[in-house]
């Protein structure tokens, strides 16, 4: 399924603090629907439809064993995040950059006027 064909895109997916912490548990390694659910203290039924949320979003996925469904994660989506993200964070870098040269520069011209006026 192409990103354009996703029913929920992955920033609607991490939104719910919910599902970011059933990916987090299944970073850790695969679960069973019962085993995530008893992290929650909310229902089964609550979790399966987070867990269809992420598997819309291409996050998760889930394969039979016998009468279970074993969730694992499928991080690549995150990559879409990531790159979003490190725009924002590179944008932030260049204001503290700026901000640290006027901070520093400003230390230089109070040094400047102090001198000044020591020898008015």
């Amino acid at each position: 399924m192409s990103s354009s064909a996703r029913k929920h895109d992955v920033f609607q997916a991490i939104a719910d603090p919910t599902r970011r912490e059933v990916l987090r548990l299944l970073a850790e390694k695969e679960r069973p629907i019962s085993e995530i659910s008893a992290h929650f203290p909310i229902s089964r039924t609550a979790i399966s439809k987070h867990l269809y949320i992420l598997t819309e979003a291409e996050l998760v996925s889930g394969r039979k064993v016998g009468r279970e469904k074993i969730y694992h994660l499928q991080p690549e989506p995150l990559t879409e995040l990531k790159q979003w993200l490190s725009f924002y964070e590179q944008f932030w870098n260049n204001k503290l950059i700026k901000l640290k040269h006027l901070v520093e520069d400003g230390d230089e011209r109070l040094k400047i006027v102090e001198n000044n006026e020591k020898y008015e």
